[in-house]
Parts: C-alpha cells; structure tokens; sequence
C-alpha cells in the first residue's frame, strides 16, 4: 500500500478529519487510500501557531486517508483562501499542489516504520490471527487491535 510521510502536528490533523488538504511542491497521478507516516521530525513552530500542546506519535504509521484529487495553486491569494483546509504558515506559500484528502481514519495502535520522501510502497508482513492470513487487513484498526492486545 502507498504510504506518505507528513510532519507532525499536520498528520495529526488529517487523521482527525481538521487538515483536508495537503500542500506540496509537487504533483502526482496517486489517487486512493494511502497510510499516513508521522516522521521523527516535529515542526514545533506549527505546533505553536496553531495552539497544539500535545505529545505526538512519531517515527510510525499513525492512519490512513484518501487522496481523491489535485489542486493546482496559480498564486498565493488561492492558497491563503484554501488555509482552513491545510493550516499552513506563510512558509508553505510557495507549494503549488494540494492534496485533496478525504475518509481519514486513525489507527488506534501506531505501526512503527521508517518514512521516505514521497508515496514509497509499505508491504506489511504477513501474520496469523487466531489460524487466520491478515495482509492488507491489519491496517483496519479491529484486526490491528485484536493482535496487539493478544500477544
């Protein structure tokens, strides 16, 4: 499954449904569901500005969302008029791309991973619950709870 690093406080912000729209300088064809990987790197001057004084999850995979389109920025007054979607500063001014995001849903156990630039392919392993194969299933939040708490 495609997995997307975004720095904290902003992947706490998809994952709770807050940040609808992710700004980047570049573009891609992706459209779909996609893991969001929460990097080591916190941006504590974000996290300031917008008021969040929390102990965030790092250095894992902290849920999922959906990238159902692109929006192409042709200046800086669309993207000040977009800032309820994405929460960015006046330093993410100079991204042209926003990253339409929607079904975000939190993991309630985070997978530690290590993230990469870009969409990078996670292959989770495969594991046994209860004599069962769950590949792609342990990223829904139920199988991913049941395993945690039981072994």
């Amino acid at each position: 499954m495609k997995c997307l690093s975004i720095s904290q406080p902003y992947a706490d912000l998809i994952i709770s449904g807050k940040k609808t729209i992710e700004l980047r300088k570049w573009n891609t064809n992706f459209r779909g569901e996609f893991l969001i990987h929460a990097p080591l790197k916190i941006r504590t001057e974000d996290s300031k500005r917008l008021k969040i004084n929390k102990k965030f999850v790092t250095g894992a995979i902290v849920g999922k969302a959906e990238l159902y389109d692109v929006k192409k920025y042709t200046s800086k007054k669309e993207i000040r008029d977009d800032k309820q979607f994405h929460h960015a500063g006046k330093n993410f001014q100079d991204r042209t791309f926003g990253f339409m995001l929607k079904n975000p849903k939190i993991f309630k156990s985070p997978i530690p991973w290590k993230g990469r630039l870009g969409f990078f392919d996670v292959d989770l392993p495969k594991i046994k619950i209860k004599n069962r194969d769950i590949v792609s299933d342990i990223i829904d939040e139920e199988y991913r709870y049941q395993w945690i708490g039981h072994h």
